[in-house]
């Protein structure tokens, strides 16, 4: 059955109202503050290996199980200095549980995590959901101010740190009391946390979660501006591995996963944690993980399976020759629209047909992709099995083929935000409405039109932001670019691309005259950019997702004072 809230349903079709006495927890914030039933999303468990029992453990399901069916020995986490088996990672998460629960941790309370991606936080993670407490995992590049807001929101009372991370996470307890407790990983300290698990047992019993008790709260990465705390279940742990993972990309026990997003992205979480766990699979942790360090790793350690976003693939690309990396055989792209001329260039480059998705961190995961025969070159995809996708207008009705609208979603994984009057815009008539523009097919594939945001109305013409992107960085001058809408007194608005040029590349106007010429040849000319800046940098989230809000708000100021 799909859930502990319905104990007497035979309908996989939705989840019912939480039974009290169900949950395993004795802190009851995190339930306390979920929204109310009736603003979650339809949830829909529609297919069998999604009808879980009532009582479930993530913890338990990914990692004490396959350790008790023999799989202990396998090789589970690799970074450079070697690698942990099945039953070493698990011996670690018992023993971080034990300290934690001698700590105070109870069921229910939340722990922050504060690490680069690395063996060490895997097993912080599961002891937290072994423990019944909620992960609240962090950006390593989160700063005090940042981590202030996480900590209230989430009313943490306990963390586990890096100590090469520890200072921001000091200086934020100064402003956040709720924080009561840091441990210091990494750390060779009487009392860090390493000390404290060679003098743990190592004997913990994972506790009885409901498979609808809260395993993580997961925050947004500030794309569109103030983040929200995103709450997950144990099940939807599993849930993402048993569609995304299970029916599109398709892992093999013998792969060794790799990637750049950090754990506390969702995207990082499902594929360097999540997915290669379920497979019975290994993967392999950077602390680094730029385009060429990837590389390098992936030769050294004949990685099979990527993740990461479409800048980082266009740099590798760029690299083409310098490392071998013949060993992967799939590449899974998200976080941002996939160009089709990364995606074409990346086949040339290496012979891989990436597999693009898009995901959102109020769902965890992908829930439209496609991988192999089923791709169709510059469409998202199809709906993973699981998931089902329309297009509505902005009265809730679905749209036919052809017409672009907002993108809705619904699946076993829905949308339920911490404490935060946002869920209404999120959820809608039962959907979860992601904020992008998309175009279905009328053979029901979806076509990436713009985030909602992003599209631009210029002298009535509607102009999709992306497109505009995506004919820039085909300049062979180009290395990165972001369009935006500008201010203008005669057309409202304008195109305004801000480009980023390769190396060996130097602003000037006739670059910026040659890029619009180009622009004009490759899509209709209305859409191309009237404004050109050239920039060092663009704004980006620690995730990699590009920052277009910033820009658009620098823009609206600039016309403010002229």
């Amino acid at each position: 059955m799909p859930t502990s809230n319905a104990p007497d349903s035979t309908t996989p079709e939705t989840a019912g109202p939480k039974t009290a006495g169900a949950t395993a927890f004795v802190d009851r914030f995190a339930l306390d503050r979920l929204p109310p039933q009736s603003a979650w999303p339809e949830l829909i468990f529609d297919l069998p290996e999604l009808r879980y029992p009532p009582r479930l453990n993530a913890a338990r399901a990914l990692l004490d199980d396959r350790v008790a069916a023999g799989d202990g020995g396998r090789r589970c986490l690799v970074d450079d200095r070697g690698s942990w088996t099945y039953a070493e990672l698990r011996d670690r998460a018992d023993r971080i549980a034990e300290v934690l629960r001698a700590d105070g941790v109870v069921p229910g309370n939340r722990v922050l995590l504060r690490a680069a991606n690395n063996p060490m936080l895997v097993a912080e993670w599961f002891a937290v959901l072994k423990l019944g407490a909620v992960a609240v995992t962090t950006m390593p590049l989160l700063r005090a101010r940042e981590l202030v807001k996480v900590i209230e929101k989430a009313r943490i009372s306990h963390a586990i740190c890096d100590a090469r991370l520890e200072p921001d996470l000091r200086a934020a307890q100064k402003d956040a009391p709720a924080l009561a407790r840091i441990l210091i990983a990494n750390s060779e300290a009487a009392d860090g946390l390493e000390a404290r698990m060679a003098a743990a047992s190592g004997r913990f019993e994972t506790v009885d979660t409901a498979a609808d008790d809260v395993a993580l709260i997961a925050f947004t990465s500030g794309t569109t501006g103030e983040p929200k705390g995103c709450m997950h279940f144990h099940r939807d742990i599993l849930a993402i591995a048993d569609t995304f993972s299970r029916h599109v990309l398709q892992p093999s026990p013998d792969d060794l996963f790799c990637g750049s997003p950090p754990i506390a992205f969702t995207f990082g979480l499902g594929g360097l944690v999540i997915f290669p766990l379920a497979a019975g699979a290994a993967t392999l942790l950077l602390e680094s993980a730029g385009p060429e360090a990837l590389m390098q790793a992936i030769e050294r350690h004949r990685a099979t399976v990527c993740f990461t976003a479409p800048t980082a693939y266009r740099a590798m690309a760029a690299l083409k020759g310098r490392y071998d990396i013949s060993s992967l055989r799939k590449g899974v792209s998200a976080g941002e629209a996939l160009p089709l001329a990364t995606r074409t260039l990346v086949g040339q480059a290496f012979g891989l047909e990436l597999i693009d998705g898009i995901g959102a961190t109020e769902m965890l995961h992908i829930f439209i992709s496609a991988a192999g025969d089923a791709i169709r070159p510059g469409a998202t995809g199809k709906p993973v099995p699981g998931f089902r996708a329309a297009i509505l207008d902005d009265e809730g009705r679905e749209l036919p083929a052809g017409e672009v609208g907002r993108l809705a979603v619904k699946g076993p994984v829905g949308c339920r935000y911490l404490d935060d009057p946002r869920q209404s815009t999120y959820v809608q008539h039962g959907w979860n409405v992601t904020g992008d523009s998309y175009l279905m097919d009328a053979d029901g594939y979806f076509w990436f039109q713009a985030r909602s945001d992003d599209m631009i109305i210029s002298a009535g013409y509607n102009i999709s932001g992306p497109e505009v992107e995506q004919a820039v960085l085909d300049h062979p001058a180009v290395a990165e670019c972001a369009v935006v809408a500008s201010p203008d007194e005669e057309r409202t608005f304008i195109v305004k691309a801000f480009v980023v040029l390769k190396a060996g590349e130097s602003p000037s106007e006739p670059l910026a005259k040659a890029i619009q010429a180009h622009v004009k040849a490759e899509i209709a000319p209305y859409k191309y950019p009237r404004a050109i800046e050239f920039v060092p940098t663009l704004p980006r989230t620690q995730t990699g997702k590009l920052q277009r809000y910033r820009l658009r708000q620098q823009e609206l100021e600039r016309a403010a004072k002229s």
